[in-house]
């Protein structure tokens, strides 16, 4: 499946019918971002169920700025609207591929509930 190109207008949607989606936040002027594309996109290839996507973050500020983008690239794996990573950086193919399985492999009903319970906890304090 080939990358698309997310914005504030698409964004809901793609987090919504996809259970897992791989975002790549990047700028044409960044040299590391230009490196790491064609990683990010070979490695789409290889996974037909998770959604690859990229921000823009010259054109999609607002979204960027949502996200707190700091630096680029940087690298976030949503995985039923629950954001599971996100760090700053080019990424190897062999440690992107490890952690998208490692990803893969969360039991999201556990961190569901994790959440929960902190959530909790910040309730009663």
């Amino acid at each position: 499946m080939a990358t698309v190109e997310l914005t504030k207008e698409n964004f809901e949607e793609a987090m919504t019918n996809n259970d897992m989606v791989v975002v790549d936040f990047w700028a044409s002027w960044c040299g590391p971002c230009k490196t790491f594309a064609p990683v990010f996109e070979n490695t789409s290839e290889k996974y037909p169920n998770i959604l690859f996507a990229k921000v823009n973050t010259e054109e999609q500020m607002e979204l960027a700025g949502h996200f707190d983008i700091r630096s680029i690239p940087t690298l976030m794996v949503v995985r039923e609207k629950v954001i599971l990573y996100s760090k700053p950086g080019a990424v190897p193919a062999q440690s992107l591929e490890s952690l998208l399985d490692r990803m893969l492999a969360v039991d999201m009903v556990q961190v569901r509930d994790e959440i929960a319970s902190a959530q909790a906890e910040q309730s009663d304090t």
